[in-house]
């Protein structure tokens, strides 16, 4: 089974407080659900129309175990908590 990874690139950050609720909120229930954070933070190289925002790479076991997570109850009590604190792109890729 092809592993799976959440890859989450921030666009804009408007609400420091609200992205810290979500943080402290998101961390653990992702890692409850198997979910390793792989790399976070801002790019230390941007090329071509790359972007220099935060972004986030966790490893899930697989596609089923990430969608899980996201869906859990504990994760979308940290979207809760995040509102329109943020806006970015949440993409679950499956790994080769």
């Amino acid at each position: 089974m092809a592993k799976a990874y959440w890859v989450s690139a921030y666009r804009a950050v408007k609400d420091a407080d609200k992205l810290a609720a979500y943080a402290k909120l998101a961390g653990p229930a992702i890692t409850a659900g198997g979910g390793r954070f792989l790399a976070r933070g801002l790019p230390v190289a941007v090329y071509e129309f790359g972007l220099a925002q935060r972004t986030v790479l966790i490893e899930f076991d697989s596609v089923e175990h990430a969608k899980s997570v996201h869906d859990s109850p504990d994760y979308q009590a940290a979207l809760v908590a995040l509102g329109d604190g943020a806006e970015r792109d949440l993409r679950i890729v499956e790994g080769v």
